[in-house]
């Protein structure tokens, strides 16, 4: 193994929840950063976790992305023995994403601490990650790996370095943010900010710093109506749900700065940005040169469904899977049983298949 993924995480990680992986944390210094608007991060780092037997390097090489405010842990519902990501087959990378509180961050920096950090792209994070891996002796990855902007990552990646990888999986993703997605973020935003107002630097935050926040990123954008009728029946219980849930959130650790800055990384993303495409979006995807497959549910009130179907129209080698799901945007975490199934078998298949062979695993429900 690399003498870069041998040194221990620092950082404080989020309190372990049900069905997250054990598995070693590493972090790979970079050194100073540049960032696409020419401005620096300093003295960065990347975090990343550690699956399967990294001594044998016949074991090919899968990277997995984490979404908005989540860390490497977002994509364990897909790693484990006979799951679309086995330890046994495959060397797994799961990489924290800049400003998500292990990478990198407003909250973690001391040189550029809070809003002297800069901001950074999605097109940064996916540089900073094939920065990462270089420096891990990492040299053919099989597949790259996200949910939501974890997905939006993976399309990053296949238009920034579209010769990296031979497989690309991208779920509930947008290759170009919907007018939609970014609202949602803005007022989510303005709940954090209201509550930022008079905020000390070095000073806890609020105790209800994700009171507003929580009703709208936890339950709005990531369910459907017909999801929360069943699980919580009348108001009141829904309405202690979203208290409870809060709570819950501020025990995460989660920055909320850290948010902030994702969300707008996110708001600006576009792969149609990359150098070369000038802003021709449907250009970007169609030179994606890995075999690929998208998923989303029929129904996605944060990441519209349209944008991962229009998506998946555009990547010449793509199979997409629209899947039958209660559970709105988080039809991809381990939230939903039913599609959780699909998608491992669907993954799997995918990283067993050759680059042209069909895809064999059984069609979505």
């Amino acid at each position: 193994m690399p003498s870069s993924l041998q040194a221990a995480a620092s950082q404080p990680h989020p309190p372990p929840q049900p069905g997250w992986i054990e598995a070693p944390h590493r972090l790979i210094a970079l050194g100073d950063f540049a960032l696409e608007s020419g401005a620096v991060i300093r003295d960065f780092v990347v975090s990343a976790a550690l699956h399967g037997d990294w001594q044998d390097h016949s074991l090919p090489v899968v990277v997995a992305l984490c979404a908005i405010g989540s860390v490497h842990h977002r994509l364990d519902f897909l790693i484990g023995p006979g799951l679309g990501l086995d330890p046994a087959r495959y060397r797994i990378i799961a990489i924290d994403a800049i400003g998500n509180g292990l990478t990198s961050s407003p909250s973690t920096s001391t040189q550029q601490p809070g809003l002297q950090f800069p901001r950074f792209t999605i097109g940064d994070m996916v540089r900073s990650q094939k920065l990462a891996l270089e420096a891990c002796g990492v040299q053919e990855i099989e597949a790259v790996i996200g949910a939501s902007m974890g997905g939006m990552q993976a399309l990053q990646w296949g238009v920034q370095y579209p010769d990296a990888m031979r497989k690309l999986v991208a779920l509930t993703p947008m290759a170009k943010t919907a007018p939609w997605a970014a609202a949602i973020n803005e007022a989510a935003r303005q709940a954090l900010l209201a509550r930022m107002r008079g905020h000390q630097p070095g000073q806890p935050w609020p105790d209800d710093i994700w009171d507003g926040w929580t009703p709208i990123m936890q339950l709005l954008a990531m369910r459907t109506p017909v999801q929360l009728a069943r699980e919580f029946g009348d108001v009141a219980t829904c309405q202690d749900w979203m208290r409870q849930r809060a709570a819950w959130w501020a025990r995460q650790q989660f920055d909320p700065v850290d948010w902030i800055y994702q969300s707008w990384a996110y708001d600006a993303h576009d792969v149609g940005a990359t150098p070369g495409f000038a802003g021709d979006t449907a250009a970007a995807l169609a030179s994606i040169r890995a075999r690929s497959l998208i998923a989303a549910p029929e129904l996605d009130l944060y990441n519209p469904v349209e944008c991962a179907r229009w998506a998946a129209s555009m990547i010449p080698r793509c199979d997409y899977v629209e899947i039958a799901s209660d559970w709105g945007h988080l039809m991809a975490s381990s939230a939903d049983a039913a599609a959780s199934a699909i998608l491992n078998a669907k993954i799997a298949a995918l990283l067993a298949a050759g680059d042209d062979s069909p895809d064999p695993a059984a069609p979505a429900r």
